[in-house]
């Protein structure tokens, strides 16, 4: 009982601290919405959503490093190695400041037009995308770095520490925001450059982590350096290509939506890829529990553990959906207006399409903690299997929506989930897949 306990109190400890470090990742884009739809206009809206691409793609290379990295160093402090974690996490930390130095260089700095105009087809709309986009490149190691430190910090046992520097990290947002728009008069890239000085801010707070002793220490060491990079993106892999796969859903939907309802559609569509940064809130803040705390109960070999931690996992993310849901069905109208909307087309459209989405993401939920749960029982085919279609499964439809019944076009997502989920029962049944913690890790 004293030991179900600790597990409890531990999981909400971590549950609540990776909820606020899901702030870092969406609540920035959300009110980075909020504030340009009533500073700027709808279209500014628009070019924030028709970015949102790139800002995926930031967060798949944190999934792919440092989010593998995670897991393997919470397996290595389950088993009390202390020098494999360290290695680990700084070989995880290499990795990720290469990548994002690279990806500032070629898309912020060479290519940022072209980069832009990638994802952006609609000429009224274009110079706010570009402007936005520009500077979310530029800043884009400062992303990834706040994002690994906060997961590295979290398994190394200060998930507290991580949860003050994500609350000051988007205070300094908030007001940056007013700051860098409004008084300095930046537009829109004030918006985006708010949100890279906020995770600056963070990054401070989090290395203050190790003014005191620690597990996780940067220790350079040439010796099998790449195979531990191989070790740690075989890791991340599953996580990473969902949301790699989210990035094309991204970028289809967006080209898809602008072509078939216009400006109004796009606009729609912004908003309700606002509400999923609120699912995401939630969602992520559950996985990030699961994997790291769950990670340690499977070193340890805990059985128990392991399906205490899930059964917490699906029960939150249960209670929150539903409450989502709930407060979106009854204030639709509200929330569209929330991102300055006037127009009378751009609000009603706005809230049909959001009633639809709130049912579509709950499927999504469920599947995308599903395949974290195959993950940690290392049943890497079906986690495979879900990162794939979990995202990709809705472009097709989409597409064969698009064509023949365009009005009924918000409805691809929730028919695209419930397809996957079926196929995912299938699978399950003839694979015959077990959970059980007799596999090797």
């Amino acid at each position: 009982m004293m030991m179900d306990e600790g597990l409890n109190k531990q999981f909400y400890n971590y549950l609540w601290a990776y909820i606020l470090v899901a702030l870092s990742g969406c609540l920035g884009n959300v009110v980075d919405g909020i504030i340009v739809g009533n500073l700027i206009n709808e279209d500014g809206v628009s070019a924030i959503n028709l970015s949102k691409p790139i800002n995926q793609f930031i967060y798949t290379l944190h999934l792919l490093i440092n989010a593998g990295a995670g897991m393997l160093v919470a397996y290595a402090l389950g088993k009390k190695d202390t020098v494999q974690a360290r290695q680990l996490f700084t070989r995880a930390f290499m990795l990720s400041m290469g990548v994002g130095f690279l990806l500032m260089v070629v898309g912020g700095i060479v290519f940022p037009n072209q980069t832009a105009r990638l994802l952006c087809s609609n000429e009224q709309i274009f110079p706010l995308a570009r402007d936005y986009m520009q500077v979310l490149l530029l800043g884009n190691p400062a992303f990834i770095l706040m994002w690994g430190l906060s997961t590295m910090v979290g398994v190394d046992g200060s998930p507290k520490l991580v949860s003050l520097a994500v609350i000051i990290d988007n205070a300094a947002n908030l007001c940056l925001d007013i700051v860098f728009i409004q008084w300095l008069g930046w537009g829109i890239a004030g918006s985006s450059a708010a949100t890279v000085v906020g995770h600056f801010i963070g990054i401070a707070i989090l290395l203050s982590h190790w003014r005191k002793p620690s597990n996780l220490k940067l220790e350079i060491n040439c010796s099998g350096l790449f195979s531990s990079w191989r070790r740690i993106v075989s890791q991340g892999a599953p996580l990473a290509i969902a949301s790699i796969s989210l990035t094309l859903l991204l970028l289809s939907a967006n080209t898809i939506v602008l072509g078939t309802l216009g400006r109004t559609g796009i606009f729609a569509f912004a908003v309700c890829m606002n509400l999923l940064q609120v699912y995401n809130l939630f969602l992520s803040g559950t996985c990030q529990t699961l994997q790291s705390l769950g990670a340690i109960q499977v070193g340890k070999g805990d059985a128990d553990g392991i399906r205490m931690v899930i059964s917490k996992a699906f029960r939150f993310i249960t209670v929150a959906m539903v409450i989502t849901c709930l407060f979106v069905w009854i204030t639709p109208s509200s929330l569209v207006r929330l991102f300055g909307a006037e127009n009378q087309s751009f609000i009603s459209e706005g809230s049909h399409a959001l009633r639809i989405f709130a049912l579509s993401f709950i499927p999504f939920c469920y599947i995308y903690v599903l395949m974290i749960v195959y993950k940690l029982y290392h049943h890497h085919h079906m986690a495979l299997f879900i990162s794939f279609a979990l995202s990709l499964t809705v472009i097709p439809v989409l597409w064969v929506m698009s064509r023949w019944q365009p009005g009924a076009l918000w409805y691809s997502y929730l028919i695209a989930y419930l397809i996957e989920a079926v196929a995912i029962v299938i699978l399950h049944r003839a694979t015959h897949v077990t959970f059980r913690l007799d596999r090797q890790l």
